[in-house]
Formats: C-alpha cells, structure tokens, sequence
C-alpha cells in the first residue's frame, strides 16, 4: 500500500537529500574486488531503490580481470542479491544495471587508459552525464599514483572530477606526503574524498548530534567532570585470507591509524563554527596535533593464537594462510593516549582494537567521575558504580547512560541502572550503510566525513612514532588467545591507573 503523508514512505527514511546531485559517472577502479561486490554495489543498489542517485548516471568497473559487460552486471547483481540491505527489486536493478559497463584495465597501460576515456565520452553523450566524473579508488596505494596521473593528463575539460581513495592512504608518513603531494600537482583539496567508512556510520555522526545538539553534555564534556574515556573497536574475525596486505599493515595500520584515531578525534574536538567541511575538519586536526607520542610502556601490542570464537575453533594468526611461521605482525594494538589541551590535560584516552577478540563490537564509552560525596547509609552505594556514556558505533547502534537508581524497599539501597536509545526501536528505518552515504557526499561534493591530508599526516606522524620504538624488541608471540580480550599486558595498562577496561 502507498505511504500517505500521515505514513512516511520507509525507504525515504535515513537518507534525505537537499538536492540530486548532478549527472554524472561512476567510476570504480579495483571493481574485480571484495569491496565493489560486498560495499559499493549494494549501497548504490540502496540508493537507486530511493532514487536518491542522478536520473543521468552511469557506473564503469575497472579492474585487470577480463570480463564482458553482461558479466560483469550479472556478478554484480548476486552480489546485490546477497549483500544488500533492502530486498532485491528486478525494477530498480533494472534501472542501474542499464548504465553499467565494465573494462579490463591495466593500470599502467596507457592504451587501456585511452579506451576508457574514449568510454567516458560516448556514456556522456548516451547518458547525458555532463563530462562529470567520480572516480572511486578500491586499489593498492602503489597503484593510486600511477592512476591519478594518468587520469589527469586524460581530464575533460567539462564537468567536475572528485577522487574517493580507499585506505590505506599510504604506508607511512613519508609515503602519505608523496602521496597527497602528487595528487595535489593535480586537484585541488576540494576535489579528494579521503575515505574512512567509519566516519559514515550513523552512529558516529550521532556523537556530535550528541554532543552540540544537547545542553547538558557539552558542559560536563571535559577533564573536571570526565575521569578517562575508553574506545573500543573489536572484531571477533580473522585477517579473512588477506595476508599479503595484513603482513605489511598489522593491527596499527590497518585500524588504529585511521577508524580509531578518528574516533578519538570526533570524541575530544571542539565545537566547530558550523558544519561546513572545513569547520569539521580544523577542529579534529587540532585534536589530532594535541596528541603527544605514547611511552612504550603505554603502548602494548598482541597476536592471536589458537583458541575458540563464538563456539568454533579457529587456527592462531602464524597458522592463517600466506603467515609466516615466525611473523611478528601485531594483530591487537592498545594505548593510552592523552589530547595536551586545556579541555582533556591529564584525561586518558584509553583505546583497544584487535582481531579474533571475544565478540564484534565498538564502542565509545565516557566514565565521569563519582560523585564526591554520596550521602547514603553505609553498604547502600556498594553496587554502584560511575556513570558512564555508553555509545554503540556498532552492532545493536544506540547510546546508553549509566545512572544510579534507588532500589525498591525500605531503605536507600542505589544500583545502578540503564537509560537505552536504540536506533532499531526509535526509527522506522534501518541504518545507511556508511558506503550509501559516504557515495552520495561525494556526488554532492561534501566532504564532511572525509579525511583531509593533514588529518592524514598527523595520524601517521603519531603511527611512525609508535612503530619506531618497536623496532628496537622482538615480541613474545602469539600472547592472546583467540576468543579473549587480547593480552594480560592490555588490562594491566589500565590496572595500574586503578581502573579496568569494560565488559559490556
């Protein structure tokens, strides 16, 4: 049945535009991988379903696998039909299957390169699509140079060209710089779209709702009433037969150097002028700045072994596929971090992140400090504990506050009790997926939840420094079973600060 203005139309819900955004082609490169199949397809697929995309539009996967276009759209289409979050419509697929193509690339040919411009312009004139283009990077960062280069020297001169670069934005500070140096030889800023799928999750972009929207948290969001904050991001798999880039990444690059960083920074930031790209930005790379190098003794890394997640045995990270036996690749990196500013001098920022970790899960949480002086009877505060700020990024999305209750009865017994927003129970809607709105920014030319190249820099900078007090010791691995919360070292790091990390 149609929605009536009384019944909001659900699929209209979650995503809402202030307009379309303008004709245009998509162009994936890497499109033979995981994250065109299981991310990039079915959150176009989810906005062709809302029509929120350009009536003029077109997709080209780009890859070295050979395939035809019908192929290419039938392979896309199971993984539609698999990965998406809304039910499969043969209509709406339809509609976006019918300005997909598909080229076999090499990306250092230049041959290859001529025959996808001369593509890009018959889909502009069969598609009427403007000359403008989105080019998404799924690729290596050794092949993103060689690519920006040679679509630059290929650029129409109608339309408008962004650039959406996957991470790992480089591999170190050194080669982020030569990175965004090249790229800026090119395009300006405003035409770069750093991606961070975190900063496109709903719940994320709840914490400065949170925050700048409410009157009674901003001013106890800080080091008089904050006693530490923690930052969880644990996931219960493995490295899922991605050795060759998880050898050479590890723990702190692959998370740490960007989704956690980032967490921190939206946690701690100042509030921003407006909502602008620019105004967002400025304040997390203040925070980013603000940050000073961990002492090896507030840094501690692991590696899973053998052990059991969620009932099933699973092998330890030396015995996963393309591992080498005696690798020394951290698969868990904890720390704890402090922002030197006057909001948050002397606050930790304790934050943990590893694979084949108990359960998936991240979560933000913030522990004020007790109350200086609860006047209850003795014993009738013993099971109360501080009030925290709960905020869930993912699964179950929500915000929990933690508060002291009286307990029924005679007498003033406190516990502590749970006050609950869940997304799931207070909107109609299902969530985004962050890539469905991560894409339409870009279309948009918003780049709010985009990184910008010192955001980048400064995450690295404060990673090299990390890295290079490791090189001086070798590391007694695997020292954490799979299943666990990573290593005894980890919960001894907030032992001796006489707190504890959270088992929510």
């Amino acid at each position: 049945m149609a929605a009536t203005a009384t019944e909001p139309n659900p699929l209209l819900e979650g995503l809402r535009l202030r307009r379309r955004p303008d004709p245009c082609i998509l162009v994936i490169f890497g499109a033979s991988g995981d994250l065109t199949a299981k991310k990039l397809m079915p959150a176009l697929y989810s906005l062709t379903l809302r029509r929120l995309l350009p009536e003029k539009f077109a997709v080209i996967g780009a890859a070295r696998t050979e395939e035809s276009d019908d192929d290419f759209r039938e392979r896309m289409k199971r993984a539609v039909q698999e990965h998406a979050r809304d039910p499969f419509e043969e209509e709406a697929w339809d509609r976006l299957a019918q300005g997909m193509h598909y080229t076999t690339l090499d990306f250092a040919d230049e041959t290859a390169e001529d025959e996808l411009r001369d593509t890009l312009t018959a889909l502009d004139k069969e598609r009427g699509t403007l000359g403008n283009r989105v080019y998404y990077f799924a690729v290596p960062p050794s092949a993103i140079g060689t690519l920006v280069s040679e679509i630059a020297s290929r650029r129409s001169t109608e339309g408008w060209t962004r650039l959406i670069i996957e991470k790992p934005f480089g591999h170190d500070l050194q080669s982020a710089q030569e990175l965004n140096a090249l790229i800026k030889e090119h395009y300006a800023e405003n035409e770069v779209f750093r991606i961070d799928h975190y900063l496109g999750k709903e719940t994320v972009q709840n914490m400065l709702a949170l925050r700048f929207a409410n009157g009674i948290f901003e001013p106890i969001w800080n080091r008089q009433f904050i006693d530490h904050v923690q930052i969880t991001v644990a996931e219960s798999i493995g490295i899922e037969g991605r050795a060759g880039y998880y050898e050479q990444a590890g723990a702190i690059r692959d998370i740490f150097q960007n989704h956690l960083l980032q967490l921190v920074a939206i946690t701690a930031m100042e509030p921003p002028i407006d909502f602008t790209a620019d105004s967002v930005r400025n304040e997390k790379v203040k925070v980013l700045k603000a940050m000073h190098t961990p002492g090896p003794k507030h840094v501690v890394r692991g590696q899973y072994g053998p052990g059991f997640v969620e009932g099933q045995e699973v092998v330890g990270y030396r015995e996963e596929d393309g591992v080498a036996p005696n690798s020394i690749t951290e698969t868990f990196v904890a720390a704890k971090l402090f922002v030197d500013n006057w909001r948050w001098a002397d606050t930790p920022f304790y934050v943990r992140m590893g694979k084949r970790l108990a359960r998936r899960e991240t979560t933000i949480a913030i522990q004020f400090k007790r109350a200086p002086h609860p006047p209850f009877e003795d014993g009738g505060s013993d099971g109360l504990r501080p009030n925290v700020l709960l905020i869930h990024v993912q699964p179950n999305e929500g915000v929990s506050l933690a508060i002291g209750a009286k307990v029924p009865g005679q007498g003033m017994t406190i516990r502590t009790v749970h006050m609950d927003f869940l997304y799931g129970g207070a909107f109609r809607e299902g969530l985004p997926d962050a890539y469905e709105r991560l894409i339409l920014d870009a279309m948009l030319g918003d780049a709010t939840l985009f990184t910008r190249s010192d955001e980048i820099e400064e995450q690295w900078a404060l990673v090299d420094a990390i890295t290079a007090a490791w090189q001086r010791d070798r590391p007694s691995f695997p020292n954490y079973s799979a299943g666990t919360w990573g290593p005894p070292s980890a919960d001894e790091l907030l032992h001796r600060d006489g707190r504890s990390w959270r088992r929510h």
